[in-house]
Formats: C-alpha cells, structure tokens, sequence
C-alpha cells in the first residue's frame, strides 16, 4: 500500500518527496518478513536518503494510520496487521531492541518476571525493567514500560526466556525475590511482596537464594526476603539464606522501614524487628 498514488501534476521535488516516502513506507513493510519489528529514524533516513523532515511527515502518516508507533525519541516499532487495532506492539516484542538503542544493559524484573516464572497474580500494569541509569516511562497507546535503576545490574542473576520476537534477559527466580524486597514501596508494599512469593516460593531454590543474596550483598533486604518466605509453604527453603545472613550478624533491622520500631517483636533467626503485620492474598 502507497501512500501517494496520483503523482500528475507536481513539481519534480514533490515527486522525489513521494518516492522516498513510498520507499519507507515499502521497507517498514518488508520489516517484519526479516523477523524485526522495530527501526530507528537514523537507520531509515540513512538508508533511504530521506531528510529527516520528510521522514517526520512519512512516519506521522504511517503513525496516524496505526502501522507504525514511536515509542522513545527515535526509536519505532512496526505494527503488523493483528495489532493494528492497538496500533502497537507488546513490550516483550521490542524490549531487547529498544535497550540496545539506548545502550544500557537491563534485565526485566520485579512483578514482570515473576510473571515469566509463573508467578501472575500480582500482574503489573506496566512492564517492569531494571537498568543502571534513570528513563523516562515509556507510555504508547495503553502498553506501558517502567524502569528501574539499580546500581549492580551487569552481575544480577539472570536467565534467557524465549519471546516472540528472540531472547528476553529475565531476573532468576531468588533474584527476582530479593528485587522485590529492595523495590517493596514500588511493586504495592510487603504484603503484596508476599502474595508473589506465595507463587514465586514453588521455583525458587535455596542455594541459588543464598547465591543471589550474595551477589546483591544488602542484609537488609535478605532479612525481610527470609522472614517472609517463612511465611508461605515454602519455608524449607530458607536455610541457606538464615545462614548466610547468620554468619554477617546484621543489626536489627525494620521489617517495615516506613515505620517506626516502638512495640515491635524480635525476630531471632532473622534479627529483625516485626513492626507491621504483613498478609498475602493467597492462602
């Protein structure tokens, strides 16, 4: 499908205008033929010798007609036929390919990957990805994508999960778990924290926790992490981690950090202090 169809009467400037934008609009067409869903506008201007006016005015055309969506700076994806109704993409089709335009390595987390390893009923709104440096949210016509920044992304445990469109960088389940812990006020508080590794707890393994917890290296958040897996039926699989905290003899720390300690209950195993009650949904 053209995009100009009567070239009678116009200027030859015109007509190299129309050429060039029906040569985009063909080659995002030809996109998802080669198993990609996705192009910047320096690629295309590059490619097709388009000024970045023209393709400005081509890729509003194409955006306004739902076939392609922007989704950061000059970032784009291709909407196929299916999608169209949306007019964009899931995220999972074009994360790897957007972080890679920005540059920055990530992984996807939190309740997003808790999803991926079963864990759906704390389902987010938006995907959720962690990286090392501050983006803005990602919003395009209801599909929606938040970052997280963590300092010590390179070396959090990770693993590859096939998507639609290749392979998608996903926090392990025990990393995933102690993301949770560090991200708690984000992701709806600790009972909500709970409710997720009331799922999550079935794939997490307690040497890969206590590994994981090592890498993270924050006490804080292995002390809150395993006084609540006790909490589900999982609480065989804490012992590693008691250890490994038990061997670092953290202070006392806040179970809820948003409050205050006064009338709290020492908790020994894990030396903190249980200052809030904290319920999951499932039982």
């Amino acid at each position: 499908m053209y995009l100009f169809t009567n070239h009678n009467f116009i200027g030859d400037n015109m007509k190299d205008t129309i050429r060039r934008v029906n040569s985009l609009d063909k080659w995002i067409a030809s996109l998802p033929s080669q198993g990609r869903y996705s192009f910047t506008k320096g690629e295309a201007t590059e490619l097709l010798g388009m000024k970045e006016v023209a393709f400005n005015r081509a890729a509003s055309r194409l955006s306004a007609a739902k076939r392609v969506a922007r989704i950061h700076g000059g970032f784009y994806v291709v909407v196929p036929l299916e999608h169209s109704a949306v007019g964009v993409l899931p995220a999972d089709w074009f994360i790897v390919e957007l972080m890679r335009h920005l540059g920055q390595p990530f992984y996807v987390g939190l309740l997003s990957a808790a999803e991926y390893h079963g864990a759906a009923h704390q389902r987010p709104q938006k995907y959720q990805v962690v990286t090392d440096k501050p983006l803005r949210e990602v919003t395009c016509r209801g599909v929606g994508i938040r970052f997280f920044v963590k300092r010590k992304v390179a070396v959090t445990m990770t693993q590859s999960i096939k998507g639609v469109t290749g392979y998608i960088p996903v926090s392990t389940p025990e990393a995933t778990a102690i993301d949770l812990l560090r991200y708690s006020r984000h992701v709806g508080g600790l009972g909500n924290v709970l409710t997720v590794l009331q799922e999550l707890g079935e794939y997490i393994d307690g040497a890969r926790l206590e590994e994981a917890a090592e890498v993270d290296g924050n006490l804080t958040h292995a002390q809150r992490l395993g006084w609540l897996l006790e909490r589900t039926e999982y609480a065989d699989k804490t012992g590693p981690l008691a250890a490994w905290v038990a061997k670092r003899k953290p202070l006392p720390a806040r179970l809820e950090p948003s409050l205050p300690s006064r009338g709290a209950t020492r908790d020994k195993r894990w030396n903190l202090l249980v200052n809030a009650q904290v319920e999951g949904d499932l039982s």
